[in-house]
């Protein structure tokens, strides 16, 4: 029988793109395209979920890599920020410092200021200090202070001379000397003008033993009084000379303060901390009153460190922890690598004997907190491969505070110092990349996802292929021109590049939006055009660019492709065999796929056991490929066994497999040898099969068809070509066949053939050459047709098996 009627003419093989289209010389004569092209759903979506200022409405970004997914939400986030400028909008910007916590040095205080004025607050802060000293130190050091201070100290020394005077002058009248010893003053009895010696007194008499002692203990009470008075006077002294510091302290540092509290006086944050550096100023003027802190002479550190204490001029530093300063408008920051540190801010430390110290200064700001009042884009994997990102990224936005937290802490281990700072409340849209996969893991597994990613901006790997997008396609390719400064297209290769984007997505009828991959394309034709010193690319280095590329990573293909010319991998692409039909599989790589044909064989024979899966059985089939083979059990049972049982068991089994199987686009193939081995009709080997099937037997489409096809192409090429070989696909699939131009020009020579099939029977009859046979009102199918053989063939099989079992029953045991 003829089989051209399921033949595919080479016009229909591929799609070509016509230059004429394009009416220009070159691209330069095209506006370079800035947008987006064909991704109305996403772009909608993103500009929705920018122009929410309600809590939650943070986005994520869903598409395959290279489909510009960051790329568009800065363009949009650019275009959104020039619309709110143009409207008059101002955005209010915020710098934000740390300082010194007074009460709780392990607890630094945040606080905002308006744009630009932390840079000022940190350097009139750094002035001040030196200001102070300097002011201070010239206070304390003046004649003036000296005389006061002079005066103040010999008064109390003269009120403390004159005690002592007193309480002498009385002792020496009473009989007694006041002598001073080691361990104190000492009242000692007194005869002849001399100390009593001890065995003087030893040998006087009792009664005179007891009056020098009542006069003893009389005095010492009286020289105690005199003591409390002297110290009491000291005190007196000491306060006055307190006293008189604090008011020239106070005086002189009121002076310095003045200014600086009246320009801050509208940040309440700022006063509180300058009335705190106020006090404590005035609390430590013995600090102030003198030079540089002295350091120690070997470790190079001030003393007050090397004693365990914290600097004392520390209070004065204030860290700018986000300067936005130079920021024109809201900031838009990108995460590379989103790790706690990077995400949430660091608290660094230094090593000091043993041990590491951290302060407020040593707290640095991480994305998001450099984003607040901004954007901040993200990839969603990076973050939840990072440990801790993901939990503490909700808690930020739950809360609207970032914390600098230690990330020993977040896993469990101890840190070797206990700060916490102040939370920074933040207000920042959060933008994360991602792929739909993970999108919908998220949503089904984590329960506030939801809440607070409500917009989700889905990006179509695939556009429409129409003149419109066309047109688009080629200003893509003059921006990119410009961008990556190269030569531009003349129309041939912008078509070029055109069909090379609808192979892409093995779609005819689409484009791809894959624009990275696209703009690789450029880079590299741009290459092979130089080599030519050419004036434009054009589709000739267009094809040299796509070629080269496909032969850097094509090297496993050729190799697997030399093991079947060798006959190591044993295939046939001439002749008939009975159950044995040449399936088609395509291999993933990662950086290529390719297709390969499999040998596929089925054996049949009497029995009940049904369709066996040889794979299934070794466990090397994935659950689709299982669902695949019981289908064809499905279909046997509906077309042969209406009016008989099925009694028929069938091993199928994919020839020198040594890995796992796994997809339904073989499941037709499986069926074809299995009617060839029931019928024992052989079937040609000089075609190959894909597509998968229902249990009403119809085709289905599969995916990879141009791969498949082009990877039988290439044996039968190598093993060389009959003129009678091909491939049989679903015919659901001609939508997709953007074959290569050496496939269409072998199918267009008569070398090569391409078949399409929607039903088994289609299939059956350009296999064998033989009509299928449609079933007659009385059940029956025509005589000689394929169909007709199988259903003989199982009746026969189905009466020996009846005759074996009714054998067996009358067989005494």
């Amino acid at each position: 029988m003829s089989l051209e009627q399921y033949e595919i003419p080479a016009d229909k093989l591929r799609w070509e793109c016509d230059p004429r289209l394009f009416d220009f010389e070159c691209t330069k004569d095209l506006s370079p395209l800035r947008d987006f092209i064909g991704q109305e759903r996403a772009t909608r979506a993103v500009s929705f979920g920018l122009s929410m200022e309600n809590s939650g409405y943070n986005i994520y970004v869903a598409g395959l890599p290279g489909t510009g997914k960051t790329s568009m939400v800065k363009a949009y986030i650019n275009r959104l920020i020039k619309e709110q400028e143009a409207r008059g909008e101002v955005f209010k910007l915020e710098d934000w410092c740390y300082l010194y916590n007074f009460d709780e040095p392990d607890n630094p205080q945040i606080c905002s200021l308006p744009q630009g004025r932390g840079k000022a607050l940190r350097d009139a802060v750094a002035s001040l200090l030196n200001r102070v000293r300097e002011e201070l130190q010239r206070a304390f050091s003046s004649e003036e202070y000296k005389s006061q201070r002079q005066r103040i100290i010999e008064r109390g020394q003269a009120e403390q001379q004159k005690s002592f005077e007193e309480i002498s002058s009385q002792a020496r009248r009473e009989g007694f000397a006041l002598q001073m010893t080691p361990v104190g003053p000492a009242l000692v009895p007194v005869v002849d003008g001399r100390p009593m010696q001890e065995n003087e007194y030893l040998a006087l008499e009792e009664q005179q033993r007891k009056e020098i002692d009542a006069i003893q203990t009389r005095l010492r009470k009286v020289l105690q009084a005199s003591f409390e008075k002297a110290e009491k006077t000291q005190r007196e002294t000491l306060g006055k000379l307190e006293n008189a510091d604090n008011e020239i302290g106070e005086y002189t540092v009121s002076r310095e303060f003045g200014t600086l509290v009246k320009d801050y006086s509208d940040c309440p944050g700022i006063a509180r901390y300058l009335d705190d550096l106020k006090d404590y100023i005035l609390d430590n003027l013995e600090v102030f009153k003198g030079a540089e802190e002295p350091v120690h002479p070997l470790l190079g550190v001030p003393v007050s460190q090397v004693m365990g204490g914290r600097n004392p001029f520390l209070p004065f530093q204030v860290n700018v922890f986000v300067d936005n300063s130079e920021m024109k408008g809201p900031p838009v920051v990108i995460e590379g690598n989103p790790n706690f540190g990077n995400m949430f801010g660091k608290l660094e430390r230094r090593f000091l004997f043993g041990g590491y110290l951290s302060d407020h200064t040593m707290l640095k700001p991480g994305a998001i907190s450099k984003a607040n009042g901004g954007y901040l884009l993200v990839n969603a994997t990076d973050v939840l491969m990072n440990p801790g990102v993901w939990p503490a990224l909700k808690r930020a936005i739950r809360n609207k505070e970032v914390r600098i937290e230690d990330p020993y802490e977040q896993f469990g281990l101890i840190a070797p110092q206990g700060m916490k700072p102040q939370p920074m409340p933040v207000k920042v849209k959060i933008i994360l990349t991602g792929d739909a996969m993970l999108y919908q893991m998220l949503a089904m597994y984590d329960e506030d996802f939801p809440e607070i990613f409500k917009v989700k901006a889905d990006l179509n790997f695939e556009i429409e292929n129409n003149g419109e997008t066309l047109h688009d396609y080629a200003a893509f390719i003059s921006g990119c021109c410009e961008e990556c400064e190269t030569r531009h297209f003349d129309p041939t290769g912008v078509a070029k590049i055109a069909e090379y984007s609808a192979r892409l997505v093995d779609d005819r009828e689409r484009l791809s939006s894959r624009f990275a991959l696209i703009k690789e394309w450029i880079e590299e034709a741009e290459y092979w055009a130089n080599k030519e010193n050419a004036k434009y690319i054009s589709a000739s280095h267009v094809q040299k660019a796509i070629e080269e590329r496909l032969f850097r990573h094509n090297l496993i293909e050729e190799r697997v492709r030399d093991m079947i010319l060798r006959g190591s991998i044993m295939i046939d692409v001439a002749g008939a065999v009975a159950g044995q039909v040449n399936g088609l599989s395509v291999y993933a790589l990662g950086d290529i796929a390719f297709g390969k044909p499999s040998r596929i064989t089925a054996r049949t024979f009497l029995g009940r056991g049904g369709v066996i899966n040889i794979e299934r059985e070794s466990e090397l089939s994935g659950p689709i490929h299982n669902k695949g083979v019981m289908i064809l059990s499905g279909y046997l049972g509906w077309k042969y066994a209406q009016d008989k049982p099925l009694s028929l068991s069938a091993s199928i089994c994919f020839e020198q497999s040594y890995e796992g199987v796994e997809g339904d686009s073989a499941s037709s193939t499986e069926l074809y040898a299995i009617l060839s081995s029931i019928s024992g009709i052989p079937i040609k080997q000089g075609i190959a099969v894909t597509g998968s099937v229902n249990q009403r037997g119809e085709v289905q489409p599969i995916g990879g068809v141009n791969e498949k096809i082009e990877g039988f192409f290439k044996v039968c090429q190598v093993k060389g070509f009959t003129g009678e070989q091909g491939v049989l696909i679903p015919r659901l699939n001609l939508r997709n066949l953007m074959l290569r131009e050496e496939v269409v020009d072998a199918v267009r020579q008569g070398k090569f053939h391409i078949y399409a099939a929607g039903t088994i029977d289609e299939g059956i009859e350009i296999l064998t050459g033989i009509a299928a046979g449609v079933r007659q009102p009385d059940g029956t199918y025509p005589e000689g047709t394929i169909n007709y053989l199988v259903d003989k063939e199982l009746r026969e099989m189905a009466s020996r098996l009846r005759v074996f079992y009714a054998e067996e029953r009358r067989e005494p045991r």
